[in-house]
């Protein structure tokens, strides 16, 4: 999850609730791009076959996920309202979630949240990686300038 500007959570959590499909969350992603943006401190971990993607959601941020390619998993810990598999859901404290590809996300954090996605893959660069993810990898942070970026390699036991 990637554009991360900060509104309202109430007028936040009103936009989500209407915007359940790719097309939907693309077009409040057009709009949260012109304002400013979040560095969400993103962090891999490749290991095992898995990617590990970690990002910090400042509390008040409003943020938009890429399109997924791949079936993943998603552990959350904080307080986060965001569309899920099941529709707009609240998570608050700790939460381990199925995800199925093909969704693309939004949400806006009640508090600073940890979230950490976790999908197969036999490669171990990270921009290969991310490509094989999503579609819209030159959508995320790491890839736009002066945001989010992390030149480091992304091994086993990096944090």
């Amino acid at each position: 999850m990637d554009q991360t500007p900060t509104i309202q959570d109430a007028h936040a959590i009103e936009l989500l609730g209407a915007m359940p499909t790719p097309e939907a969350v693309r077009q409040l992603e057009h709009h949260l791009l012109a304002l400013p943006q979040v560095d969400l401190s993103t962090s891999h971990i490749v290991h095992g076959g898995m990617c590990a993607r970690t990002i910090m959601i400042p509390a008040g941020t409003v943020l938009t996920g890429a399109l997924t390619n791949i079936d993943n998993i998603c552990v959350v810990h904080g307080d986060i309202t965001v569309t899920t598999d099941k529709g707009l859901t609240r998570l608050t404290g700790f939460h381990v979630l199925p995800a199925a590809a093909g969704f693309k996300r939004a949400g806006v954090a009640h508090a600073d949240t940890m979230w950490t996605t976790i999908w197969p893959t036999a490669l171990e660069d990270i921009a290969a990686i991310e490509d094989e993810m999503t579609s819209e990898s030159n959508m995320l942070q790491t890839r736009r300038e002066g945001i989010g970026h992390e030149q480091k390699p992304a091994l086993a036991g990096e944090g």
